[in-house]
């Protein structure tokens, strides 16, 4: 083999590896599921960064050049496509957890060993078959194994199924064991379609106040996520843990309560999320109330009734407390007298035997009002003093990319409530927006995504309703963009203030020429780098 041939052959061995690393990151991004993958996959398998690798596969195979300028040519795009994997920045990048390296790893060793296999067949050979010189062959299996990354990373998953079901059980029992030795430690679960870390972490505030207390961090709201917590984060001396539980299928809250065993419950909201995997609305309660039914007799149940699905659903093997903002009917608690000002939020809580507990905080809308009601209640169950809960919620800071807010040194106040937008939560963020009256009313949007058949309905729905209070409306995207743009022009919204841009850096450059001293920009959602 010629030098020429191993630099080529190395080169494009280099970039089918690299290859994988886009693949494996929408795999983690769809939660390591191939059925979520493969939804994913249907829609993008036809993506320009594919099809360049299919021209390659053609002028090679085709010989209409020589094989010499054909190898070369395919060595220097695989060179600039190596450039571009090693620059290209994400929203989420891949995240090299132990569980991605032994993906890649079987990723890399299948692809590898089928490529030098084919390499070393047709090395002493001149031509395969009579039809095509050696080179051709050999680097045509290299080129079609990276077009087919997809599958051999699906292949890889599917062979390390038996040793990731092995270490995940191994890490359970790690963590049941953790639990059972601390047998005074309170565990609060907290679920629902909306609400819950925002709740998580007011809750954590308050509680902190009075008791040692452990919160899953971040959105470690998975199974596995909790029981990393409980191995790596877990205390003797933690007297409160408090567990966000998330779901994407009926039986993901079952799963986390058979592992903690919660005493109390929070459920915020049931709404139409993730309606893709769960099919109906029905869906979406049941696995919530998942939590709910986990509680022993001597737990309790908080239970938000401004939610439908909340408030139709009877507990009977627990205490449940149901408490609202919009409406008090069928509440133990509810919150009135909520004040929006610039500072930020005032309201009273008010509860069994004429509790009345004024609360101010920095925080904005009615969705934080909601969520600190849920996180109060529990303080309260817990005896939390009413001084220092009030000394808490006024305390407690703004969560990030959650209708948090800022100003800038040009005088643009920007609200931030680009995580996971929902029906519910972007009709109040732009409720929010709509009391800022002294410049131009600007929102950036993406809309909202996995609402199932309601998708197109919702997304309408949302883009009337923005066209009702808001100034200056910029559309991220394409995914959302037919749907808001019809509810938008439907509301009668001036066309002139509407700018459809394909990205979110677009939208940066454009803001940059609109924007004002006294203008405020709401950025509600920012949709991951799997949606278009």
């Amino acid at each position: 083999m010629s030098a020429f041939s191993i630099v080529v052959y190395s080169l494009c061995a280099v970039y089918m590896v690299l290859n994988f690393k886009y693949d494996i990151q929408m795999l983690q991004q769809n939660s390591y599921r191939i059925p979520r993958y493969w939804k994913w996959l249907r829609s993008n398998i036809g993506s320009s960064w594919r099809l360049v690798d299919v021209a390659l596969l053609f002028l090679l195979w085709s010989v209409l050049l020589d094989v010499r300028l054909s190898m070369l040519i395919i060595a220097a795009a695989c060179l600039t496509k190596i450039w571009i994997i090693l620059t290209r920045k994400y929203k989420k990048p891949l995240a090299f957890t132990r569980r991605v390296w032994r993906i890649y790893s079987v990723t890399a060793l299948l692809s590898l060993g089928g490529f030098i296999a084919v390499a070393v067949c047709c090395g002493s050979r001149p031509d395969i078959w009579g039809l095509y010189p050696a080179p051709v062959i050999t680097l045509g299996t290299l080129l079609l194994i990276t077009i087919l990354s997809w599958a051999v990373v699906i292949l890889a998953v599917i062979i390390l199924m038996p040793v990731e079901n092995a270490i995940n059980r191994r890490y359970w029992n790690d963590a049941d064991r953790i639990l059972r030795s601390m047998p005074d430690l309170t565990v609060i679960g907290i679920t629902g379609s909306y609400g819950k870390t925002s709740t998580k972490h007011y809750l954590n505030r308050i509680l902190s106040e009075s008791f040692d207390v452990l919160m899953t961090p971040g959105s470690y709201n998975t199974p596995m996520g909790v029981i990393r917590t409980v191995r790596e984060m877990m205390k003797p001396f933690n007297q409160i843990f408090i567990c966000e539980m998330g779901a994407k299928q009926k039986g993901d809250i079952k799963e986390i309560c058979d592992l903690v065993h919660p005493d109390m419950g929070i459920i915020t909201a049931v709404g139409p999320m993730h309606l893709e995997s769960f099919k109906s609305i029905e869906n979406v309660q049941s696995t919530k109330f998942e939590l709910a039914d986990a509680l022993p007799a001597g737990g309790v149940a908080v239970i938000n009734n401004d939610f439908e699905y909340c408030a139709n659903r009877p507990v009977n093997n627990t205490t449940a407390l149901r408490y609202g903002v919009m409406s008090s009917d069928g509440c133990q608690y509810f919150a009135s007298d909520v004040v929006y000002g610039p500072d930020g939020t005032t309201f009273i809580v008010n509860g069994p035997d004429g509790l009345r507990l004024p609360l101010a905080t920095s925080l904005l809308g009615e969705c934080n009002v909601s969520d600190l009601l849920a996180a109060v209640i529990i303080a309260l169950r817990l005896g939390v003093p009413h001084e220092k809960i009030q000394y808490a919620v006024a305390s407690i800071e703004q969560v990030e990319h959650r209708l948090s807010m800022a100003r800038t040194p040009a005088g643009v106040t920007i609200i931030d409530d680009a995580f996971n937008s929902n029906p519910a939560g972007s009709k109040m963020a732009v409720d929010v927006l709509s009391h800022f009256k002294g410049g131009k009313r600007i929102i950036v949007t993406p809309g909202m995504i996995e609402l199932g058949s309601e998708q197109k309905a919702l997304n309408e729905k949302f883009g009337e309703y923005i066209g009702k209070g808001v100034d200056v409306v910029i559309v991220v995207g394409e995914y959302n963009r037919e749907a808001i743009m019809a509810g938008i022009r439907k509301a009668g919204f001036k066309e002139d203030n509407l700018y459809p841009v394909a990205s979110f850096a677009e939208a940066q450059k454009l803001l940059s020429t609109l924007l004002a001293p006294g203008d405020t920009v709401l950025y509600e959602n920012d949709l991951p780098d799997t949606f278009k």
